[in-house]
């Protein structure tokens, strides 16, 4: 399998997330198939000790990204503080775009690069968390044919990010906190995913709104208004 035609796997938390994302990492083996790129709400002064933590609980390396490496299998890439984490062909891109839901790095921002580049061969894994960043993003994987996995809302310890992501897209798997890298492994690599390509339009997902009256405070860029009641700065 090519390097732009393997599985790539993307991961977004927020509050409550990180045990969780420490139980996923411990269950997947040092050969895996896939990069593993991590989003996680955190600080913009944090100290950004996630890396070394993903690698004392599980067998992967694990690494703050850095721009323009490249997606390699078996490596975890953990967002840097204060910086979106992107996916531009086979490589990684970190940038300091404009917030959005309020977070810098953001979840959204992760996975609808991660679709451009890979389309249905993306896996998008949503975790604990408040309100909805990752929501409209996790539903583009579904929307390109890529797989969807949530964490059980009645595990988490914020339940408002999967809960939200289960009223709006149709997971493959909808897992336990210890089950998570055991049902990842299963998806990585089943190449129905690709296969099976987009689905039909979802009607189940608001149309967009367009434009809102509303500008982004960082670059004065106007906001459009997102499905899912996502905003979004266009500056």
């Amino acid at each position: 399998m090519s390097r732009g035609d393997s599985d790539l796997v993307v991961v977004g938390a927020s509050a409550g997330g990180i045990e969780p994302l420490l139980q996923l990492v411990a269950k997947l083996p040092g050969d895996l198939a896939a990069p593993v790129l991590i989003t996680v709400h955190v600080s913009a002064s944090g100290r950004g000790a996630l890396p070394s933590m993903l690698e004392r609980a599980g067998a992967l390396s694990s690494v703050h990204a850095r721009d323009g490496e490249p997606l390699t299998p078996g490596r975890l890439v953990v967002a840097v503080p204060d910086h979106h984490l992107l996916v531009a062909g086979a490589t990684v891109r970190v940038t300091r775009g404009p917030r959005e839901h309020h977070h810098r790095p953001s979840i959204d921002a992760l996975f609808r690069s991660a679709v451009a580049a890979r389309g249905p061969r993306v896996i998008g894994v949503l975790l604990s968390g408040a309100l909805d960043d990752g929501v409209a993003g996790l539903a583009a994987i579904a929307r390109a044919g890529g797989r969807v996995v949530v964490q059980a809302p009645q595990t988490a310890a914020y339940d408002s990010m999967p809960s939200r992501a289960l009223e709006v897209v149709k997971p493959d798997a909808v897992l336990e906190p210890e089950k998570l890298g055991s049902g990842l492994v299963e998806l990585i690599g089943d190449r129905s995913a690709g296969e099976r390509g987009p689905p039909g339009p979802d009607d189940s997902l608001p149309a967009a709104l367009g434009p809102s009256p509303l500008r982004c405070p960082e670059c004065a860029g106007v906001i459009d208004r997102l499905p899912v009641h996502e905003d979004r700065c266009d500056g």
